[in-house]
């Protein structure tokens, strides 16, 4: 296994990490602040994008850093998953900074589904608006009334009617939902009850200004109603759509859903070990400026072996997730599957860790939002949960691990 970047992707490691010093994080703080003024404590249809993002973004994308997760030479960097991960880890330094490069999820997932899924007419319908920075998208798939680690529960409904589909069903955990660019979703639902079970279901495009489409509330995470994107509760009430708004085919959803993940799981994690990153820099800064009891904090209590320990688990993490991309470029997602559930297990477990001794360095000012610190023990903690809780992971891995000897 090779785990170096190409020259291109060092080329593009370089190019960011410039504009990160040179243009977000100077803005960071004012940003955040901005935002606040912006959105907290105001309905969720009233959420507005700080102006200084709409700047960004226009900067970065002048600056050719743009869309560089898409593995298109055309319409994106055109970079492996390897050769991506670690830009995604310098973008998950900062919490808003994925979407200054057009790299935010959902939005990156929904891409490469329709880039690799989707075709002609709907590609250029709203693959070009998303690639574009035009417009955002959502992925409804959760459900409140059913155990969703098991995703063969969904019991949201997708029934064909002549020419159109009709869709009903309730979802939530809708990230992304109370973006005031969020235009479209990609809705998953049971379509073909006979089949087997990973045969069911099916996926589909739904404007989110169709008949039908009710954006009933916000869900808070962690006490964070994360505005301007939100993680919204949606219903669709006999919502009508096109058979052409059909992705590939019916039953079809399950197979769409494993392509979308892999990748989707690499990005995550790596932003997740950029955050972790931070966090080990903004405690070791802190513990070598402060004075307590005669000496610099980072000598007491047992900080320096925290210093070891969050060096440790990063470099760990950070190893496991490039074998993953690697893997996934080489052999495809299905050969890079026990990597791929791993990952989804241990990076945010150690996000959790490193950013908790962190906090601890700096006492109260850490559990205050002046620091980006409770932003990414919240994230860690909700990536132990989203796209699959970690025991569905582990059986995964294990299930995997005994087939080896069981030939099952």
């Amino acid at each position: 296994m090779d785990f170096s970047h190409s020259e291109k992707s060092q080329q593009y490691q370089a190019r960011l990490k410039a504009f990160m010093q040179e243009h977000v994080y100077p803005q960071e703080k004012a940003i955040l602040a901005d935002n606040k003024r912006l959105n907290e404590g105001r309905d969720f249809r009233h959420w507005q994008v700080p102006a200084a993002i709409h700047t960004l973004k226009q900067q970065a994308r002048e600056a050719g850093l743009w869309n560089l997760f898409l593995p298109d030479a055309e319409l994106g960097a055109g970079l492996s998953c390897l050769d991506y991960a670690p830009l995604a880890e310098e973008m998950g330094k900062v919490a808003f900074a994925a979407e200054l490069f057009n790299c935010n999820a959902p939005d990156t997932g929904n891409m490469e589904v329709l880039y690799h899924f989707g075709n002609q007419a709907q590609q250029n319908s709203w693959l070009m608006p998303l690639l574009s920075g035009e417009i955002r998208s959502v992925f409804a798939m959760t459900e409140p009334e059913v155990a969703s680690s098991d995703a063969t529960n969904m019991q949201a409904t997708i029934v064909e009617d002549g020419d159109e589909l009709v869709l009903n069903g309730r979802k939530w955990w809708t990230t992304g939902l109370g973006h005031p660019d969020a235009k479209v979703a990609i809705f998953m639902g049971l379509s073909n009850p006979d089949n087997d079970k990973h045969n069911q279901h099916s996926m589909v495009i739904v404007p989110l200004d169709s008949p039908g489409v009710e954006i009933q509330r916000m869900l808070t995470a962690c006490g964070d109603y994360d505005a301007p994107y939100g993680h919204g509760e949606v219903l669709f009430t006999d919502v009508r759509v096109p058979k052409s708004n059909l992705l590939v085919g019916m039953g079809k959803g399950f197979a769409i859903a494993q392509g979308r993940l892999g990748p989707g799981r690499i990005h995550h994690c790596m932003r997740a070990i950029g955050a972790a990153e931070r966090a080990l820099e903004l405690m070791i800064k802190r513990g070598l400026s402060r004075q307590a009891f005669g000496k610099p904090l980072i000598k007491l209590g047992g900080n320096l072996e925290r210093v070891a320990e969050a060096r440790m688990l990063i470099d760990q993490a950070r190893l496991l997730t490039l074998q993953a991309a690697w893997k996934i470029d080489k052999l495809g997602v299905k050969q890079a599957m026990t990597d791929i559930s791993s990952i989804k297990v241990v990076v945010p477990n150690m996000l959790q860790r490193v950013s908790d001794m962190a906090i601890q360095m700096f006492g109260g000012a850490g559990v205050n939002d002046d620091l980006p610190l409770t932003y990414f023990n919240a994230m860690g903690r909700i990536l132990r949960i989203a796209d699959g809780p970690d025991e569905v992971h582990m059986g995964m891995v294990s299930r995997l691990e005994l087939a080896k000897y069981t030939g099952r």
